[in-house]
This record gives structure tokens, sequence and C-alpha cells, in this order.
């Protein structure tokens, strides 16, 4: 059998994805994505300065012959730079065939392990326990119908599962006891992407298995919006606000009942808080929520909506020169409890109207996904479940969100 490497072509282009940064590690460098789509690499300083070259018109030799002018003359084989591009590849940080593969493949791949456990036995164990932990609400039951009404839609964190914990939980449980839904549409914040909405047709995989999207839905989706909605390829990739619920929905519905997914992210509404204008006013989003209401209505199977999303964000993590600390986090959850009134009374202009008032100074982060999710489905009354503050123990950052359920 033939075990020789494949021969070096000294005419191949490599090409360094444009998103990419690198800072100092160990005496070195190391290279690595933002978006976490791809892995970290270390690198010499002679090893960035060769990667820094791969521009895509480049050929290996000629990055060879600028690296040896850079060495001052000493010979730098082309072997290394071939074996450098060929470890950036593989690492996902060049545009490449296999780049293309992973980003446009039918199934996405978990960006979040980590903040959850890849072995299925132990994940689990780690979901449970945002239900039976001190202050949960408990697992779900087989359940009577809700006295609050039919459940349309459960607005929950996207907290990793160790902060969120116990909301994460009150939320699920309302939302595993009280809709037969076949169909969640996840609509969540969009942390990465400069697009107001971005769907995806991937597939979602986590331990606990592959989540299908609903194609079809996803399709009249488009088919009623219009053009645009898959403008950002790399917009779903690293993204944690659908991941993260699609894990605990496969926990929570893997023995009840098969599901399927429509994965909406939603960008900036920055431009109304800036005009003081309703997000419902603007063409685009208008558009949105029409589409959503009629993608529903051509659904054969019930239909439930998450949204994704959370509440104030400040202290010094997020460019506030003051920590997270004293009268300014009570001023904070007095302002986050004006937020939550207004979602009980499923208020979608309210809402927005006290977010608005303060210029979103606090950045709410669940603005988007929540405003859109109310003008979409204008449902008859919220019910605020769980409420928390996370808090830095140095008061670097403050992140609060909540777990609220909505009926018809």
């Amino acid at each position: 059998m033939n075990t020789s490497p494949e021969p070096i072509d000294p005419s191949h282009r490599p090409k360094l994805r444009l998103t990419l940064s690198a800072e100092p590690a160990d005496g070195g460098m190391v290279l690595f994505d933002p978006l976490r789509v791809g892995r970290p690499v270390p690198l010499t300083l002679l090893g960035l300065e060769i990667a820094r070259r791969f521009d895509g018109k480049r050929t290996l030799r000629d990055v060879q012959t600028e690296v040896i002018r850079l060495a001052g003359g000493a010979i730098i084989p082309l072997d290394p730079i071939a074996e450098l591009a060929a470890t950036l590849d593989d690492a996902f940080l060049l545009e490449s065939p296999r780049f293309d593969a992973r980003v446009g493949g039918p199934v996405r791949k978990p960006a979040c392990i980590g903040c959850y456990d890849a072995d299925p036995a132990k994940l689990r164990a780690q979901l449970r326990e945002l239900f039976t932990a001190p202050g949960g609400p408990g697992l779900p039951a087989d359940p009577p119908r809700s006295p609050h009404g039919k459940l349309r839609a459960a607005l929950l964190p996207h907290m990793d599962f160790g902060r969120g914990n116990v909301t994460y939980g009150w939320g699920f449980k309302e939302l595993a006891e009280q809709t037969d839904a076949r169909v969640f549409v996840i609509v969540g914040t969009s942390h990465y992407s400069m697009h107001r909405f971005t769907l995806s047709r991937q597939h979602f995989e986590t331990p606990l298995g592959v989540v299908d999207t609903d194609g079809a839905y996803v399709d009249r989706l488009e088919r009623e919006y219009g053009r645009g909605l898959f403008d950002d390829p790399h917009a779903h990739l690293p993204e944690h606000s659908i991941e993260l619920e699609v894990v605990l929905l496969q926990f929570l519905l893997e023995t009840r009942r098969p599901f399927r997914i429509v994965p909406l992210l939603v960008g900036s509404f920055g431009d109304c808080v800036d005009r003081d204008t309703l997000p419902s006013r603007a063409p685009d989003i208008a558009r949105m929520a029409a589409a959503l209401r009629a993608a529903e209505a051509a659904c054969p199977d019930p239909v439930c909506y998450l949204i994704s999303g959370d509440l104030a964000h400040i202290g010094p993590k997020f460019r506030d020169k003051a920590p997270a600390a004293g009268p300014w986090l009570v001023e904070s959850r007095k302002q986050d409890e004006a937020i939550l009134a207004q979602v009980e009374r499923a208020d979608p202009a309210g809402y927005f109207g006290v977010i608005a008032a303060e210029g979103d100074r606090r950045r709410i982060c669940g603005l988007p996904p929540t405003y859109l999710t109310l003008e979409a489905i204008r449902p008859r009354a919220g019910r605020v479940l769980h409420y928390q503050q996370y808090v830095h123990p140095q008061g670097q950052e403050s992140v609060s969100f909540a777990a609220a359920a909505f009926y018809e």
C-alpha cells in the first residue's frame, strides 16, 4: 500500500479567511477564529508571517520566495510552508472546499460544547439540574392543559447553562407541559451577523442527536419575506442563541414526540431605537412579522415559538466605565421590572418603548427576537415565570435574563 504523502503543488494558492485574529501566546502567536468556527492554531512569529501571505493570490512558491527574502536569504524549504497551509485548512481557517463543506453541509455541527458536556449521559444529568437544583421548578410532568390558555411562545435565556441555571428550567417546564407543538420556531438574537434576518436550512447536531430543520417551513418563510434571508452563510455557525434551546428541546422531548425546528436569527433594532420609531414601521421587520404569520398558517402541525434572548448587559466587559455593583444593579433591576411588566401585557409597543426611552443603554439583546415574535403572534397575555440578575464577583459584568410564557 502506498503511504507516501501527496506531492506538494507549488502553484497552490491558499487563502486565509478574512475574519481571523492573532494574539501573543507562549512566546509565539496563536491564530484563531472569533466566530469559533475554526480551531486555534499556535504559530511561531515566522509561521505567522508565512500565514499572512496566504491571500489566495500568492502561490506556495511565491510565499517561499518572499519568506526567504524576509529571513535574509536563509533557506526555507517548501515542505513546512505547505504543511502549514494544510494545518490551517484542517482547522477550518482557510477558504477552501473543506471549509465550504463545513459551512454549507446539511448538518450544522455544535459550537457550544464546553458550555455543556459532550458526553450524552453527563449532558442529560447537567440539564436535569436546570430543573431540580434549589429554586428550580422540578421536572415536567405529564400535563393538564394550562389554566392560562394555549401556550404560543416562551421567552428563554441564552446564557450558558451554568449561569442561566434554573431560569431555563422554569421556562422549559412550562413549554414541555403546555404545548403539543411539533414545530418550534426558534427566534434568536444574532450576535455575529450584520444582517437583520438570517435563516438556515441546516439540521442541528448536538451530543443528543440531530434535530431536523423544517425545510418546507423555511421555504414558505423565504417566499413570503423575499430575498436576503441566506445572505450570511456564516451567521448560524458560531451562534449559541439557537443551539442552547435545541439541546433542551431534545432533552425534554426525545422520549415524548418527534419535532422539527425553524432557526431564525434576528439582528439589531438599533436603528429603530435611535429614531425612537416602532420596529413594526420598518418595512423589513413588518414584512418578517407577516411572513411568520403566513408560514405558520400554512403549517399542518401545531407550532410554538421560542424566543431566545437575555435582558441587560452592563459593566466594564461591555465597555461601561463603572463596575456592575451597588445602586447601578438596583437601578438596572428596576428597569428590567419595567420591561417585564410590558412582557406580561404582551405589548410589543410598550416593551419597545421602555427600552427606547433609555436609549437601550443597557444593551437588551432580547429586544429584536422578543419584539418580532410578539408582533407576529400577538398573544393575549404574558406571564413572567422567573428572573435572575447574574453579577460577576468583581463587578466586571452583570447580565440579567428571564423566563416568560405567552398565551393565546
